[in-house]
């Protein structure tokens, strides 16, 4: 009686797993999967649009600096470091990414279109601005560069005059919101890179 008492015992220990538990394990792994690709696209994404990306926020450091050497600058009153609607030099609104005018300050009036000639002698197309990058053998300023036009980037540079609690204009701080308006491959949605910073008028 022993016996087959543990005989018993030892068959439903070497019992298997029941096939609702292997489904239900298999429903478990493939959600997981699931995820995990999604992850893998969504990386791929962000990987194809970074170039993009990087250069959205160099344009929009590159308008912020041109705040700061409009503010250093001797020529220009602190008065002038606004937009052109407040009496200060840089345009309103969104406008494409040109290049520097005589004044040497981006995204004021005088701007004006880019020709900057490459090493195989292209132009910018549109007088936008355009980045050269490098080709094949690594090294910029060779005949392989690759030219990548700026045609797709808007910028708009917004100062505002800030207020104290009371409501009362500080005169002597702004507040500066750089936008930068793109597009990416793929993406049928813009996408906006914003940088804000404040200004004072003491250097």
């Amino acid at each position: 009686m022993t016996t087959m008492g543990n005989t018993a015992e030892q068959r439903n220990r070497q019992r298997g797993f029941s096939l609702v538990e292997v489904m239900i394990s298999v429903v478990i792994l493939t959600i997981g999967l699931l995820s995990m690709l999604s992850v893998f696209g969504i990386a791929m994404k962000a990987t194809q649009t970074s170039q993009e990306d990087m250069i959205a926020r160099q344009m929009a450091s590159e308008a912020m600096e041109s705040v700061y050497t409009a503010r250093n600058t001797s020529q220009l009153a602190w008065a002038a470091v606004q937009n052109v609607s407040n009496g200060g030099v840089f345009v309103d609104g969104a406008t494409a990414i040109t290049c520097a005018g005589p004044d040497g300050i981006v995204g004021t009036a005088d701007d004006t279109g880019c020709i900057p000639l490459t090493a195989t002698g292209a132009a910018c197309p549109g007088g936008v601005k355009c980045l050269s990058e490098p080709g094949p053998d690594g090294i910029v300023g060779t005949a392989d560069d690759t030219i990548v036009s700026l045609a797709g980037y808007t910028r708009q540079i917004q100062i505002l005059g800030l207020a104290d609690a009371a409501g009362n204009p500080i005169p002597t701080l702004n507040s500066v919101t750089i936008t930068i308006r793109y597009t990416t491959p793929g993406i049928r949605a813009p996408k906006t890179y914003v940088l804000n910073e404040y200004i004072s008028s003491y250097h």
